[in-house]
């Protein structure tokens, strides 16, 4: 499986979005195209989630991130009624992203659930601050393929940054 060649062209990835073989297969393959590889605990920090991250922002060199800021974001609410990181919190992990010329990545399969149309709410929104890969990793053991190109990433149109 290749790695879309966009991706080389960042210093920072932050991953976000399905989980699966596809995801698993993407981040081996990142490491092997230079990016130091970090996976995120699985329990947020209990009075900062984000700064695990802005630790990890701080350090040199290519970065790789297989993060849970934003599955919280979008699991929380559809299984707890709420989510215990804020969309400030989010949005200052996308803007401290683009500073260290980044991209969040956005993993999706064909599958539509109601999660999956959270996240692409909130991808969205993201991509008003920082670039937004969207890439289909859906097969197993298939090639992993980003969509059709758009003219732009960024949504200057949307306004609401509620995800329900």
């Amino acid at each position: 499986m290749t790695s879309p060649p966009t991706l080389t062209r960042y210093r920072t990835l932050i991953i976000e979005g399905h989980e699966g073989p596809g995801r698993t297969q993407l981040v081996a393959e990142l490491a092997q195209l230079g990016f130091e590889v970090r996976h995120m605990p699985t329990s947020l920090h209990h009075l900062d989630p984000a700064l695990p991250y802005r630790e990890l922002l701080a350090g040199p060199g290519r970065l790789a991130v297989d993060g849970n800021l934003i599955a919280e974001l979008v699991h929380g609410p559809l299984c707890r009624g709420r989510s215990r990181v804020t969309w400030m919190q989010v949005l200052d992990l996308a803007d401290a992203v683009a500073e260290r010329d980044g991209a969040m990545l956005h993993l999706t399969t064909s599958e539509a659930t109601e999660a999956a149309t959270a996240y692409a709410r909130v991808f969205r929104t993201l991509a008003q601050h920082v670039p937004v890969v969207t890439l289909d990793v859906g097969e197993s053991g298939g090639p992993i393929r980003a969509p059709a190109s758009r003219s732009s990433q960024l949504w200057r149109n949307a306004r609401q940054l509620t995800i329900g």
